[in-house]
């Protein structure tokens, strides 16, 4: 059963952390991954923001994905917070369950940790594309939609966000302790 809309109207960062542990699931073709690695984005106030470049979706309902490319990949983003107040979170990294074959023959890996360790990685083996952007990922009927996972134990560790060349101030990326899929440690 996928996650509720209200799961997603809330702040960004908590989003981002509640996400953690989460599947992603591509009912098409089986597909099925935990999250593992998550970054959260706010409105014009942050500098790494696609708020800042127009990106008026950002402004929408949250529970929607949110698809840009960026170095020629495709990046997966669910929109967070009320109407009106633009934030989001990217997925990072997820660790792959269901569907290993067709990722690994979209992504021509076989390296298992390779596969769909940073957010270019996991859209290419899930084949998400622009042709996403706007779905309703608390939606059971939804292509891709996003349900709670298995009520593992695990820490949650905080740092600064990848590859943006201002950041804010606090640690807005997240990610599962010691798990393999994480893009980087």
């Amino acid at each position: 059963m996928p996650l509720p809309k209200k799961f997603y109207n809330r702040d960004a960062a908590e989003v981002a952390k509640s996400l953690l542990g989460c599947l992603v699931v591509k009912k098409s073709e089986g597909l099925v991954a935990k999250i593992v690695e998550t970054e959260a984005y706010y409105g014009l106030s942050d500098p790494a923001s696609r708020a800042r470049k127009g990106a008026k979706i950002m402004w929408g309902e949250p529970g929607r994905a949110f698809i840009y490319m960026v170095h020629g990949n495709w990046l997966f983003n669910i929109i967070t917070m009320p109407k009106g107040e633009a934030s989001g979170i990217l997925i990072r990294a997820v660790e792959p369950i269901r569907g290993i074959e067709i990722m690994e023959k979209r992504r021509k890996v076989k390296n298992l940790y390779a596969l769909t360790s940073g957010p270019g990685k996991f859209t290419k083996a899930f084949g998400i594309d622009k042709s996403y952007n706007g779905i309703k990922v608390y939606r059971k009927d939804s292509p891709i939609y996003i349900e709670k996972g298995k009520e593992d134990d695990f820490e949650i560790v905080e740092s600064h966000r990848i590859g943006v060349k201002e950041d804010l101030p606090i640690p807005l990326r997240f990610y599962i302790k010691g798990n393999k899929f994480v893009s980087r440690f």
